[in-house]
């Protein structure tokens, strides 16, 4: 049999290439008990995981990222999920963590969690037809958050950077532990109940799943949802929504993001308005260029400018016109006149009595008027009327 001399370099080599292949190593499930708990600022967390006989090195890189709690310590019974790790210049072998259970509670609270969402979801609490618009430019706003807290001070500094006009209500309450959830809902009804409040900011800084649960409760959630003033849900944390960023009218990643939600700069806001000024101020200066233009085009016009002259004018062409209806009403009435007298004289002259008057007569038999000698016969009684009179005769011959 040869002799097989591999250089450390091959042999490490050799083992991550097995390692990185092996489906067993990748993927896989682990529990025992912490020890030598370390987190860096850099963001990493080391730990040693053992059992009654045998430890193993893990690392879990970016924790905060990974919802890994940040309050693991010495003595702790977790359950880990992540793969093996093996750095091939140094030979190191590791587990790399993925997530980090404490006593499988954490995974029993998650499951009791999505049922509560599902209800909830139902109900309409999460629907954005129950979101209320937050005020463009509130006064006072209310605080539900712990006043020693860091998120306390983030929110007021913030205040006073963007707009320090506005006023601030805190209502100091827990927000981990035993009662949290309790006081967390007492502040919201109370600063509800405060009429100079424009807008309720309710939250904390970061933390572990288990700092952050007051704000997965069902009593909190619905104390955002039945809130009469529109509510921010502002949490810093990282993990998927909380129950609070659901149902609240709007979600803030962190206290500070939900001020600079909520509260306008007011050097900015400063700024607009001097900007709108200047517009307005130009705009009436245009308008006002523009009515002394027209008003000085108007004063130039003829029109206006002869209007007296005009009006006399026209006064006078008013009397011409005037004089000419009346001389043609008058030659229109002359006319008519004479036109009347010649039809006058004309009936006249065909009256049957003008007519006797010039020395003619009419004779007439029973009523009728003789025209011919034919409507007469000797013996007949006839009628003559006379200028004067009338003659009644006898018929003795007829020729």
């Amino acid at each position: 049999m040869s002799e097989k001399i591999y250089s450390v370099t091959e042999f490490n080599k050799m083992v991550k290439g097995y390692i990185d292949e092996n489906p067993n190593f990748q993927e896989f499930f682990l529990k025992g008990e912490l020890s030598g708990v370390t987190y860096y600022k850099s963001g990493h967390l080391y730990f040693t995981l053992k059992d009654s006989k045998s430890q193993i090195k893990c690392a879990a890189f970016n924790y905060k990222f990974k919802r890994i709690p940040e309050d693991l310590k010495e003595g702790d019974s977790i359950k880990i999920f992540g793969d093996v790790g093996f750095y091939e210049a140094r030979g190191d072998f590791q587990v790399l963590v993925r997530h980090v259970q404490k006593e499988d509670k954490l995974g029993e609270m998650f499951a009791n969690l999505e049922r509560l969402k599902r209800e909830l979801e139902k109900e309409g609490l999460f629907s954005p037809l129950f979101k209320k618009p937050l005020p463009r430019y509130p006064k006072a706003i209310g605080v539900v958050t712990a006043y020693t807290g860091a998120a306390f001070h983030d929110i007021v500094n913030t205040t006073r950077k963007r707009f320090p006009n506005v006023d601030i209500y805190i209502y100091s309450a827990k927000v981990q532990g035993v009662g949290a959830k309790e006081e967390i809902v007492k502040g919201i009804e109370v600063l509800n109940r405060v009429p100079e409040v424009d807008l309720i900011i309710a939250g904390r800084g970061g933390g572990s799943v288990e700092d952050l649960w007051a704000f997965n409760e069902e009593v909190v959630a619905r104390a955002f949802f039945q809130s009469e003033k529109p509510i921010i849900s502002a949490v810093g944390h990282e993990i998927d929504n909380l129950l609070s960023d659901l149902v609240a009218d709007v979600r803030a990643a962190t206290p500070t993001q939900a001020i600079e939600i909520a509260i306008p700069v007011k050097k900015e806001i400063e700024t607009q308005l001097i900007e709108k000024e200047i517009k307005l101020k130009n705009s009436i200066n245009r308008l006002i260029k523009d009515k002394q233009n027209q008003l000085n085009q108007l004063k130039e016009n003829y029109v206006l400018k002869n209007f007296l002259k005009t009006i006399e004018e026209k006064n006078h062409e008013l009397l011409l016109k005037e004089d000419k209806l009346n001389e043609s009403i008058r030659r229109i009435f002359k006319d008519k006149k004479y036109e009347l007298e010649i039809r006058t004289e004309k009936l006249i002259a065909l009256n049957p009595l003008e007519i006797l008057k010039r020395g003619y007569s009419v004779t007439k038999k029973e009523q009728s008027i003789v025209k011919s000698c034919a409507q007469i016969k000797v013996g007949d009684q006839i009628e003559t009327i006379l200028k004067d009179g009338k003659i009644i005769s006898k018929v003795e011959e007829i020729n």
